[in-house]
């Protein structure tokens, strides 16, 4: 699919999104509407100032990320996604958009354990939004194994002080293990019914000890702020 022949489906937040065989009516509705990822986007862009250096945990569509390259530039943001089949999908977005020199995309899963595989299996749904690490029972879903992205050496290679993140539930095994000391500002979707109250409560714990503190006024139902000082 050339430029010239790219259907556009949705505007979103000034980001126009190419047309996709992963976008059903309703999810090009919610775009149109801004109720696509509403949570995630609004406190992303209430918290984020212009020349962050963001780590984007979780790409999905490319939306997200896009949304914040084209409305928080100049800023730096490098977007990880574990499922191959919207590797494609998000470029086109990104370069459509004239993103390229604000934002790419890797395929891979970041694991913050010091132990990590090399590689992991990644659970791929039909509604890639419901995509994860985590198999759950009566899911139907297919596994693909991802390489692995070790935070450690993340940090090194792409120094940043903000993370957004969505990860179905991964932020649990994250936050166990993450060096966090050079960041400033995570915005995370929690995801209570893979992990539970108690899991809720260790997230916390750990953002906590971080030297992080929970930002209630820009913080949403499912998607937290969390910023230094």
């Amino acid at each position: 699919m050339t430029e010239a022949t790219l259907t556009i489906v949705a505007t979103c937040h000034g980001v126009e999104v190419p047309d996709a065989p992963i976008f059903g009516p309703s999810m090009i509705e919610a775009m149109n509407n801004h109720c696509y990822e509403r949570q995630e986007i609004e406190c992303g862009l209430a918290v984020i100032p212009k020349g962050a250096r963001i780590l984007e945990l979780g790409a999905g569509a490319g939306v997200v990320g896009g949304v914040l390259a084209k409305n928080c530039a100049p800023v730096s943001i490098l977007s990880i996604e574990a499922n191959p089949g919207l590797l494609p999908h998000i470029n086109r977005l990104y370069a459509h958009n004239g993103l390229q020199d604000l934002i790419s995309v890797r395929h891979a899963v970041v694991l913050s354990a010091p132990d990590a595989p090399g590689t992991v299996t990644f659970n791929v749904a039909g509604n890639f939004l419901g995509s994860s690490l985590t198999e759950l029972p009566g899911k139907k879903t297919r596994a693909v194994e991802v390489p692995v992205l070790r935070y450690s050496d993340l940090t090194k290679e792409y120094p940043h002080d903000t993370i957004m993140m969505d990860i179905e539930g991964g932020e649990l095994d994250f936050l166990r293990h993450a060096d966090l000391s050079a960041v400033n500002t995570i915005v995370l979707e929690m995801h209570k019914a893979i992990y539970g109250r108690e899991g809720m409560q260790e997230c916390r714990k750990h953002l906590r000890a971080a030297g992080l503190s929970f930002d209630e006024d820009h913080s949403a139902s499912r998607v937290h702020v969390w910023r230094r000082g």
